[in-house]
Order: structure tokens, then sequence, then C-alpha cells
């Protein structure tokens, strides 16, 4: 079911990103002036870190599985408090992994209301890449948006306004941290991307994520009126960063434990892909795939197609 939008009140969309290492809601707002953008009333960042749970034991364990129905239960209330008129969730990595993902999301549907939809790594790439569209200054350049999560990294690359390219690949901060990485997801990574610097030279990288926004803030050399962080200047952060133990980095850098921990792990894979493609720069726009979410849904919604989405209090 939705909601018929009120014409006098614009639109109101919610999007909940349950990621490998946190969870998210998001509620934008889109008023009914002509070329009005959607403006972001809240957003609020949970570290659940499913991801420690999947990757060390294969599930996700009984004290998380509580936490995240109370968190879904609790965002039901805000998307109520909001008069939110269509909501999508969706989950990544984490939950993809888990053997009891099914039987959890079962149980949220039934306790919160709310359905989940489990998204694979193509989908959640396209979502990232319809939402990095609109902010690429330069549509006929080569770039290659490269968002960094949890358990997972999606790759898109656009080549003279074209989506030529977009593959998930089964590396991501927590699984790293757990050391389940397998080698031939590094080898995979490699040969794509090394076949596309070949083809398209010049690539330059779009980062998403909260832990490549966070490098970017520490860098504290942003470019005027360019959102972009030079990659030697991120393999100086880097060095920096690497050698401190997590409290170290927590006190230094002012970092919460589930960034400190997960940051540099973050910054080895976006140095990784930069060295495979030869970027010199990553453009760092502040959105993400939650972002990406409400904007897919808007255009779902507005169209009138029918999607699976979490069902409105």
């Amino acid at each position: 079911m939705k909601k018929e939008p009120d014409p006098s009140r614009g639109i109101t969309l919610a999007a909940i990103d349950i990621g490998t290492n946190a969870v998210r809601l998001l509620i934008k707002h889109k008023d009914n002036k002509p070329g009005s953008k959607f403006t972001k009333l809240m957003m609020l960042r949970y570290p659940l870190r499913l991801g420690f749970d999947v990757f060390s034991t294969g599930k996700i364990s009984e004290n998380k599985e509580k936490k995240l129905i109370r968190l879904m239960k609790a965002c039901k209330l805000l998307i109520r408090i909001h008069e939110v008129d269509a909501c999508r969730a969706c989950a990544t990595s984490a939950m993809r992994d888990a053997a009891n993902g099914k039987r959890i999301m079962e149980k949220i549907e039934e306790k919160a209301g709310i359905r989940i939809e489990i998204i694979g790594g193509e989908e959640e790439a396209r979502i990232i890449y319809n939402n990095h569209l609109e902010s690429t200054q330069d549509k006929r350049g080569n770039y290659l948006y490269v968002d960094v999560g949890g358990g997972s990294t999606e790759t898109n690359l656009i080549a003279e306004g074209k989506l030529l390219f977009s593959k998930s690949y089964n590396i991501g901060t927590v699984r790293m941290l757990n050391k389940a990485v397998e080698e031939g997801s590094w080898s995979e990574l490699d040969k794509d991307l090394s076949c596309l610097a070949e083809a398209h030279p010049g690539i330059e990288i779009i980062g998403s994520g909260g832990n490549i926004n966070k490098l970017y803030r520490l860098a504290r050399r942003k470019e005027a009126r360019k959102t972009r962080m030079p990659v030697e200047e991120l393999e100086r952060l880097y060095r920096e960063l690497a050698p401190l133990g997590l409290q170290e980095r927590m006190e230094k850098f002012e970092l919460k434990p589930d960034r400190a921990d997960v940051i540099v792990p973050a910054a080895e894979i976006f140095l990784h892909i930069a060295a495979l493609v030869h970027a010199r720069f990553i453009y760092v726009p502040v959105i993400g795939l939650a972002d990406g979410i409400i904007d897919d849904l808007y255009l779902r919604y507005m169209a009138g197609t029918r999607t699976r989405r979490a069902p409105l209090p």
C-alpha cells in the first residue's frame, strides 16, 4: 500500500539501509514547487555491526537480532512522526551472507511491520550509480564510482556519460578485519579494473561511504569549488593512521570506536583501486546508498509503479 501524495505539502520519503557496519534511516522531503530538490528531515545512524557476527560465525547473533528488531520498531515510529508517504528498506552484504538472515527479516516484518529487501551487489551498485550521476560535473570524463562498505565494494564505470561497467566484490572493511576476504576476490578486482584502466585512460574516482567522507574531512586539504582529495593526500593520511592502535586513532583523530577500526582497511581499498586505475583524485560528494534508495523510490513512486518496499505504518 502507499499513500496518495498531498499536492499541498509535497512528498516525504524514507530509506532504511541495513548495512554491514551500521543501520541508517534517512527521511527526506520534496515540496511541490517547480525545480525543488529534496531536503533532509533527519538521518539516524546506529553502529549495529552485523558483519562482525556474520563474517566470524556465519550468522547474526541472538543479541544483535533483538537489537535490530528494536531498531526497526524505532524506525517505524519515526516514519509515522514524519508522515512518510513511502519507504523502502534494503539490507546488503551482511544480511545476504547470514544463514539466519531470511528468518530474521520475516520476524522483523511480523513484529515491526517493516518489509526488508535483501539486495544483491549489482542492484546496490545500480542504486549508487543512479544517485551519483547527477553530481558529476564533467559528464564527458571517465569516472569510476566506488562505494566501500563493510561487506562489499561496489564499482561503476561511467565513460563519456554512459554506464559501461558495474560490479560488486566481496571485499569490505569488516570482512578485512575478520580476515574473511578470499584471495580470488582480490584477483577478480585486480583483473577487471586493470582492463578498465587500459581501455579508458584518465579515470578518476568518485568515492562513496562514511569512511571516505571521514578521510576527506581529516585530510583538511579541500580544494576550492571541488570536493576532491588528491590520492597522494590519502596516502599520507593512511601512513599516519595505520601504525596507530585503536585508542590512539580515536584520541588523535577524534574518531568513534566503530569508525576507528574500519577507516584503515577502507583507505587500503581506495588506495588499491586508485593504483589499479591510475587515478590522481578521489571526488567525495556527501551522498550514499540511502540517498540513492530515496531517489530510486521517488522515480518509481511518482511513476505509479509497484515496488517491494516497507509498508507504511
